[in-house]
């Protein structure tokens, strides 16, 4: 991949902002002389810039500073390199170094750094970590908690786990936390299936995908001739379908206020009143809901009951978005890729190229963004095995709007992101592209031109 320097930015405009980048950053000449690392890098490799400004990159790498050097290979081969390593304390590191040109020349090598010991399956070499995704091999899988498509490898979803177990044992109701796509169906799923009531339904309820005027009858049914366009003989609600079982109110803070105290009242009272009925039923359901918001906030804003929460949240479930537990990205791909290459009549792999791209994105659309990814890379890549290529087709798509780890990777990323701050200072004290051309010292349609590109207005 190649990147060419924005004409208007600065390095003394560029280096605050790479330094505030928590993965480590390196920035070597087109000779391979070091100019630049930041704090993190300090930290990481335990170096100190002036120690190492104006020394070469092959003498750091004899001395075991950096090795391999990525540089060094950038520079040979002037494209992009990523590789997987170790530094002198024995951290695992996955390690990217772009080269930057001006026109067709080299200018320098951007490196960035992440310690990803705690994705210790990897290794040091990732050809072996593409090697163990290969159909049929379980190397992830048997090492972690795998049930019900649940994926349980990280420290933080084993405690998630645990104490799901112990809630599948008791009737108490349970509040699901997490960000949307973290599994939070899933673990519900389980308090049910591996509890007393696994016998009895498990009803699942989006209360944000139910017309406000249909939720009543929906959730506690009606009686016959309740409404206009009723059925004759009525109709039996989902508290009343999941009697003796579970009933899982996801999205429960779409839940309008007015039927936040009708479920308040079936909590407390155990019993639920069908639109039009005079007489109540008895219902025996073990109630577990989920949100992706923070009902707290909600509650302050008067948009959520505070009765209703604390009924509710009687023991919480937080399940951490995947960015949080990176150990358990390895395992959901090598179990996806083999159950959609299963039902796909497919025998596809990943490259260890392409693996290291999906090992540093951050995911913000968790499990079920790398669900989807991983059936549209078998569907769509050309070969059997699938390369960075494919992977960014989608997963830069799918960064466009969210701020990632891709972007602190991308030095391209943060020159735009440098380069349309100043542009927006500048317009905000020249007025007009005329003086802000002559103030950033480039031409007036130069200025026209990135204006339109960042969304920004201008005077001509």
């Amino acid at each position: 991949m190649k990147y060419n320097v924005p004409e208007t930015i600065r390095m003394d405009e560029l280096l605050p902002i790479l330094d505030g980048i928590s993965d480590a950053v390196f920035i070597d000449d087109a000779r391979g002389i070091c100019r630049w690392c930041n704090g993190p890098c300090e930290e990481m490799y335990k170096i100190n810039l002036e120690d190492i400004e104006g020394r070469s990159v092959d003498d750091l790498e004899k001395e075991g500073i950096f090795t391999p050097s990525v540089t060094r290979r950038v520079l040979q081969e002037k494209r992009e390199i990523t590789i997987i390593h170790e530094n002198r304390l024995g951290r695992k590191l996955l390690t990217t170094g772009t080269p930057l040109f001006d026109g067709s020349r080299l200018t320098m090598v951007i490196t960035t750094s992440r310690d990803i010991t705690r994705i210790s399956e990897t290794g040091s070499d990732p050809d072996e970590a593409a090697r163990l995704l290969l159909p049929g091999n379980r190397s992830y899988t048997d090492s972690a908690y795998i049930a019900g498509g649940i994926v349980a490898k990280s420290q933080p979803m084993k405690n998630v786990m645990a104490l799901a177990k112990k809630l599948a044992a008791v009737n108490s109701t349970v509040l699901i936390t997490g960000e949307s796509g973290v599994g939070k169906g899933l673990i519900a799923k389980t308090l049910h299936e591996e509890g007393v009531r696994y016998k009895g339904p498990f009803v699942t309820v989006n209360c944000g995908a139910i017309p406000e005027n249909l939720i009543e009858s929906e959730l506690f049914g009606y009686v016959a001739g309740a409404f206009t366009g009723s059925r004759a003989g009525g109709k039996k609600g989902f508290f009343e379908a999941a009697q003796s079982g579970t009933i899982f109110l996801d999205e429960i803070s779409e839940l309008p206020l007015n039927l936040q105290v009708k479920l308040l009242q079936v909590i407390q009272e155990r019993s639920i009143t069908p639109v039009g009925a005079v007489k109540s039923i008895p219902v025996d359901v073990r109630i577990v809901s989920a949100t992706n918001r923070n009902l707290e906030s909600l509650v302050k804003e008067g948009k959520f009951r505070e009765d209703l929460y604390y009924r509710l949240n009687v023991v919480p479930i937080n399940v951490p978005p995947l960015r949080e537990r990176p150990e358990d990205i390895l395992p959901l791909i090598h179990m996806y890729l083999s159950r959609f290459n299963e039902s796909l009549g497919e025998n596809k792999t990943i490259s260890s190229a392409a693996l290291s791209i999906l090992i540093k994105y951050p995911w913000p659309g968790n499990i079920r963004e790398l669900q989807n990814i991983v059936e549209r890379l078998i569907i769509t890549s050309s070969t059997d095995v699938i390369g960075e290529e494919d992977i960014f087709i989608f997963i830069k798509e799918g960064a466009e709007s969210t701020p990632s780890v891709l972007d602190d990777f991308s030095l391209a990323s943060a020159l735009e992101k440098a380069e349309k701050r100043i542009l927006e200072q500048a317009l905000e004290t020249c007025g007009s592209t005329r003086a802000m051309a002559r103030v950033l010292k480039v031409s007036q349609p130069t200025i026209v031109r990135k204006l339109h590109k960042y969304g920004l207005a201008g005077d001509s």
